[in-house]
């Protein structure tokens, strides 16, 4: 019993601990924590890890201040004089322990901590893996940052990741043990570990200071497990079982057109998932006090059945993943310690087609079981890292870190692909749909992998891989009433990108003209029972890409009495280079200072009242390299069909072109000269931030506080694929020879500014930098603005039971989302269409996909008795805004009227209903919308419960855990279609399932965990 009251006290001071919503940022940096307070003047305080043995001893200042920076995470006892308490050190929070003075602090189980961390300025909040023990939340650090005020979940066409005020989801900076593990190709991924590696994750929302950048959003950081002086290991089973999930509703197509063999617009009811992972994991003291060991090994059994129409896939993937980590304590003042981890996956993948007649037409519709095998296949994704960090005490006031690390990562490679078919090698296959029948439904035609969509991969180039190489230096030092900072970081990070292209030389679909007048195709009317077919081809060239970013910065956090006044000064530089190591993108010397102030108002941490402002900048994605500078070439062409098909492969026979070709770049392929790529003065994105907000300490162990947020845009960065304004400007300054097919297919820029740009004016091979006004290119400034009011509070657990919640009141809105656009679930960072000509920019004002006006956020646990406890996590959420996308006008953007139809439905002009002519035809014109004008998706509620049980006859070694997920099974919509038009062969008209469902939240699960701790 005694061991189980020991593991209680340290949980209630680890739960009063982290719960707090702050952290320090002058104080402690992202994966370590600090312990600061007052003591007599002059006097000396000592602590030692209960952890590790490790043990410092310092002087305080002639006011009495002391502080103990860099400490990693964990159980501390501080001596000062005859007065002795016992902390917990959370990472990136300062702990305050004040000696010989009758103050107001919590007391918990005989030890004392502040509940508000006076030494910070900044928006944070912690969770220990305890706690996540506890807790009913998903197993992924998504799930987790998703508790914190001011988060929300992104678009689900991006995966599970979140949106941090306002910002796209592609804005996040995420690292494991202080090291960078965002893959900046697009900034939609990021390294893993096994959960149950998570020691603790510290999610920051805002005002974080000078030292960390490269990030609009926020910041999400893990730090791992580590040994300890004492030998302990575990393990742990955790099911989620198919026959207890419930299955979302199919949504019935809206189509009048449509046959039973598409009469879903969505089908998922016989969709199946079941997923098993199990771990074993331990750690302890080589070297008693000075070399330690952790690992864990995690195992997978992750099976998931996909259903469509006449298709169907199966996956399974039974990866272990590792962590391995090493402490070694040189001596009390330096420490190094190694971090490694493998979390490669490789996926088995198999694709299934339902039984044919005679001619290839499936003869079975929406069965739930799987068909004919057609191809098999291996998928790797992920890889390994690792990260070596010394921290060095050089004196009492003087301390060093500096850390070095690798992380390299393989997208999503498809290997030991077997095709079952008989028909012939895919390579030399095209893809051939033919709609003749029925324009809005297709059959396959050919020998071509329908898996695919017929995108080759040049095979010859390998993997796509992202590398990056890390280093950093951070030194801190003690003077007086100032604490300051300086740091130096560098970073290389290098993609790999096999080129593409459409297997067999293009993507065929066949049509019939079935209107009575006739059919529109790029301008030339076919008469009623033409059939003709499109061709499309595209290619894209192979290479390497460096990204080279790199930060200085330096702070001073200056304590005058009961205020701590910060300031800091951040110099980013980003430099992005072409597949032939030149740079197209230099960015130097970006200056984003940071200001913030704490002022303990009682002097006892019962009542703080902060402040930050701030600038922060967001790297160019090394996607926009390989987009950007490598060579890419696509055409469009329409031909009547006489009816022949090569029996080899499908094609279609050569026929009589209906109107001219389209196409964006040349042949052969050729890489843009970079000097063409981007705008000279370019100025990556970069965000302000205004955040005032105070934390006051309640009776009965309660915390509560407010904040108000203010964020705002201020220079973006995306690219722009027109030339009409350019070959303008040229004609308006007599340059006549001038030839729109020497400039890049698209320029990086900032929009709403003046282009300075390197162009081939006489056509003659010579470039010339010049200034190309705005005026030309009619596009707005970049805008986008977040303002939010934040209420959360707390109670800490010291007898059994703790209580968080948030309210969050938020209003997102300009003419960009940022680094995606989830409507079209577009990721390319930096690239996205928004901004590819001014059309798509008209109506694009309005409130962004991650506006969310209200959300409540409340989680707990309750100990019914010492062997049974409860949790609990509900959410409340307003729906996001709803638009209406269409296709742009055509005739009105010059030579670039005919790549904008290439666009889709994706601007903000939409189809009126149709008119009818004299002839009984429909007439549709477009009108234009706004972002947001069809109203928005509706409110979405979730309650989420957990029931955890140790018994007694196990000596609390044993644990059995249920969460029910979306206990009432609420399938609330949370996405609706917002495509209004649709364009077949040529023709426009109003899409039936505008407006359709199309996502619901998840349905009821159920996780089963067992836990056994040796």
């Amino acid at each position: 019993m005694k061991s189980t009251l020991w593991r209680k006290r340290v949980l209630a001071i680890a739960v009063s601990a982290v719960l707090t919503g702050t952290a320090g940022v002058a104080i402690a940096d992202i994966a370590a924590g600090s312990i600061f307070g007052h003591t007599r003047a002059g006097g000396k305080v000592a602590i030692q890890s209960l952890d590790s043995g490790l043990k410092r001893e310092i002087e305080a200042d002639a006011d009495g201040r002391y502080s103990f920076p860099q400490l990693q995470s964990g159980r501390y006892k501080i001596t000062s004089g005859d007065e002795t308490h016992e902390v917990v050190v959370s990472t990136g929070t300062g702990t305050s322990v004040n000696f010989g003075a009758d103050e107001n602090v919590l007391t918990v189980s005989g030890s004392r901590i502040s509940p508000i961390d006076t030494s910070s300025v900044e928006s944070n909040t912690v969770f220990s893996s305890q706690q996540l023990e506890r807790l009913t939340v998903e197993r992924d650090i998504t799930d987790v940052a998703l508790l914190a005020p001011g988060t929300t979940k992104g678009d689900t066409g991006f995966g599970n990741l979140a949106s941090f005020g306002g910002a796209s989801v592609a804005e996040n900076g995420y690292y494991i043990n202080g090291f960078d593990v965002t893959n900046i190709r697009n900034f939609v991924s990021y390294a893993t570990l096994p959960f149950d590696a998570i020691a603790e994750q510290q999610i920051k929302t805002g005002g974080y200071g000078a030292e960390y950048g490269r990030s609009l959003g926020g910041v999400v950081s893990l730090v791992t497990k580590r040994g300890t002086n004492e030998w302990q290991g575990g393990a742990s089973v955790v099911w989620e079982p198919e026959s207890l999930r419930e299955h979302s509703s199919n949504v019935r197509s809206r189509d009048p057109d449509q046959d039973e063999s598409s009469k879903y617009f969505v089908y998922r009811e016989d969709n199946k998932v079941d997923d098993l992972s199990y771990n074993i994991y331990g750690g302890g003291p080589i070297v008693s006090d000075r070399l330690f060991v952790f690992a864990l090994v995690e195992g997978r059994d992750e099976s998931v059945d996909s259903y469509g129409n006449d298709t169907s896939t199966s996956t399974s993937n039974r990866s272990p993943n590792y962590l391995l980590k090493l402490d070694w304590n040189i001596t009390d003042d330096h420490l190094l310690e190694l971090t490694a981890i493998d979390n490669e996956q490789e996926t088995d993948r198999r694709f299934y087609r339902n039984p044919t007649d005679g001619a290839g037409v499936p003869i079975e519709f929406y069965t739930g079981h799987h068909g004919n095998l057609e191809k098999s296949s291996t998928i790797r994704d992920g890889g390994n890292l690792w990260v070596a960090k010394y921290t060095g005490y050089l004196t009492s006031d003087l301390t060093l870190s500096a850390s070095y690390g690798k992380l390299k990562h393989t997208d999503n490679f498809e290997f030991n692909k077997t095709i079952y078919t008989d028909s012939g090698s895919v390579s030399s296959c095209p893809t051939i749909y033919d709609s003749r029948a029925d324009r809005n439904s297709v059959i396959y035609l050919g020998c071509w992998d329908e898996d695919n969509f017929a995108l080759a991969r040049d095979e010859s180039f390998g993997k796509d891989t992202d590398e990056r190489v890390a280093k950093r230096l951070d030194l801190e030092w003690q003077l007086g009433e100032h604490q300051i900072r300086f740091g130096i970081d560098e970073e290389k990070f290098t993609s790999g990108a096999a080129g593409q292209a459409y297997e067999g030389g293009g993507y065929y679909r066949l049509f019939t003209v079935t209107e009575a007048g006739g059919r529109v195709v790029r301008g030339v009317t076919l008469p009623t029972g033409t059939e003709y077919y499109r061709l499309r081809t595209r290619q894209t060239s192979s290479g390497t890409y460096e990204v080279e970013n790199s930060a200085l910065y330096l702070e001073d956090s200056w304590q005058i009495n009961d205020v701590l006044l910060y300031a800091g000064l951040r110099s980013e530089s980003f430099d992005n280079k072409n597949g032939d190591g030149v740079s197209f993108v230099d960015a130097s010397n970006l200056i984003a200072p940071r200001l913030g102030a704490s002022w303990d108002v009682n002097g006892d941490g019962s009542l703080k009242v902060f402040t930050t402002l701030g600038r922060y900048y967001i790297p160019v994605a090394s996607n926009s390299n390989i987009r950007a500078s490598g060579a890419e070439y696509s055409n469009e062409q329409f031909f009547t069909y006489d009816g022949v098909i090569d029996p080899a492969n499908g094609q279609p026979s050569a026929g009589t072109p209906i109107a001219p070709m389209t196409e964006n770049g040349s042949l052969p392929l050729t890489a843009p000269d970079p000097s063409t790529v981007a705008s000279t003065d370019l100025e990556p994105m970069f965000q302000d931030e205004l955040i005032i907000g105070l934390q006051m300490q309640m009776a009965d162990n309660w915390t509560v506080g407010a904040r108000g947020i203010y964020r705002e845009v201020k220079n973006g960065m995306d690219d722009y694929c027109s030339h009409q304004g350019f070959a303008d400007w040229a004609t308006d300054h007599g340059y006549t020879n001038f030839d729109t097919a020497s400039m890049a297919q698209c320029v990086i820029i900032n929009p709403g500014q003046d282009v300075t740009i390197n162009m081939d004016l006489e056509n003659d091979g010579n470039f010339s930098e010049v200034t190309v006004s705005n005026s030309y290119l009619g596009l707005p400034d970049y805008e986008r603005t977040y303002k939010a009011v934040e209420l959360f509070w707390e109670r800490s657990g010291g007898d059994g039971w703790f209580l968080q919640g948030s309210y969050t009141w938020a209003k997102s809105e300009g003419n960009m989302e940022g680094y995606v656009n989830s409507t079209l679930e577009q990721d390319d960072a930096g690239l996205t269409q928004d901004f590819d000509h001014a059309l798509f920019t008209d109506g694009s004002n309005g409130y962004l996909p991650n506006d969310r006006r209200h959300t409540v956020k409340v989680f707990g646990a309750y100990e019914l008795t010492p062997q049974l406890s409860l949790s609990g996590n509900f959410l409340a959420q307003s729906g996001r805004p709803v638009s209406c996308n269409g296709y742009v006008p055509e005739g009105f953007s010059g030579e670039d009227d005919s790549s904008l139809q290439g666009y889709g439905a994706s601007s903000f002009y939409c189809v009126k209903d149709p008119l009818v002519d004299a002839n009984g035809d429909d007439i549709y014109d477009s009108e234009l919308t706004h972002r947001g004008s069809e109203g928005r998706t509706p409110w979405v509620y979730r309650f989420d419960l957990g029931v955890k049980y140790t018994p007694d006859w196990a000596d609390d070694k044993l644990s059995l855990k249920l969460d029910i997920f979306n206990v009432f099974n609420w399938q609330h919509v949370t996405e609706y279609n917002e495509t209004h038009d649709r364009k077949v062969a040529g023709a426009l008209e109003v899409n039936p399932n505008y407006l359709n469902d199309v996502n619901y939240q998840s349905p009821r699960s159920v996780l089963i965990t067992a836990r056994y701790k040796f």
